[in-house]
């Protein structure tokens, strides 16, 4: 893929975080493309260690939405057709498919293209976090139109949608993915996935009250970005 950029976060809060983001991220610095991470509070220790990797642009920014889009928007700043937008823990991902996925061709035809977890990969997920994601699936299937996986995190998507991520309150949370998809159903756009055994690491397979209740959280927030994107104004990128 021709000028794309990266965008990522990042939030270490103690050192099992850090030391899982510090591996990640150098290995995604060895693609050696520019990246653009915001933190959200990890340690001095930490930041240092992000500054020093090569081609990262560091910002600082706190909530979910206000880090990704601060990424966003300065990755913007370069002049990228395409942003390839990530979580930053995905060591396996980086390892085996990242480069994989940024050879598939693109063209302006384009809005988002989706790395999607395969059945085998999918079932590898706790089953609290498989029921709500198989709802957000879903709804996401209702409005965009395609049976596919939404939820695994990396996704490229094109430069033509940041005009409507504005429209976005900073509270949305995980609710700006689902947005950018549906606005690019209804700018006509593809959404495409790129499918692969993306498999759950071994270290999140077990849950607990407090990551269940997280799932919901994040299912609530899928759900409110998929209607908010359906009143947007095309027009103006605002509703």
């Amino acid at each position: 893929m021709n000028r794309v950029c990266i965008a990522t976060i990042s939030w270490a809060r103690n050192e099992d975080e850090e030391r899982i983001l510090r591996e990640a991220l150098s290995k995604l610095a060895s693609l050696e493309m520019p990246v653009f991470i915001t933190d959200g509070g990890s340690s001095e220790s930490f930041r240092t260690f992000l500054g020093m990797l090569p081609n990262f642009t560091v910002l600082e920014a706190k909530g979910l939405w206000p880090q990704a889009k601060s990424s966003i928007k300065a990755a913007q700043e370069t002049g990228a057709e395409f942003i390839f937008y990530t979580e930053p823990d995905k060591l396996e991902f980086f390892s085996d498919h990242i480069s994989k996925l940024l050879r598939q061709p693109i063209d302006n035809t384009l809005g988002v293209l989706l790395a999607s977890r395969s059945a085998k990969a999918f079932a590898t997920f706790p089953s609290f976090q498989k029921m709500t994601e198989t709802a957000i699936n879903d709804c996401c299937k209702e409005i965009v139109g395609k049976p596919i996986d939404y939820c695994y995190g990396p996704f490229v998507f094109n430069k033509r949608l940041i005009a409507y991520l504005d429209a976005l309150d900073d509270h949305c949370g995980w609710g700006w993915r689902p947005f950018v998809f549906a606005v690019a159903q209804r700018m006509g756009l593809r959404v495409e996935s790129f499918v692969g055994d993306f498999n759950c690491p071994a270290e999140q397979r077990e849950d607990d009250q407090a990551e269940r209740i997280y799932r919901m959280k994040q299912l609530a927030q899928n759900i409110n970005g998929l209607v908010k994107a359906t009143g947007i104004d095309m027009g103006k990128g605002s509703v």
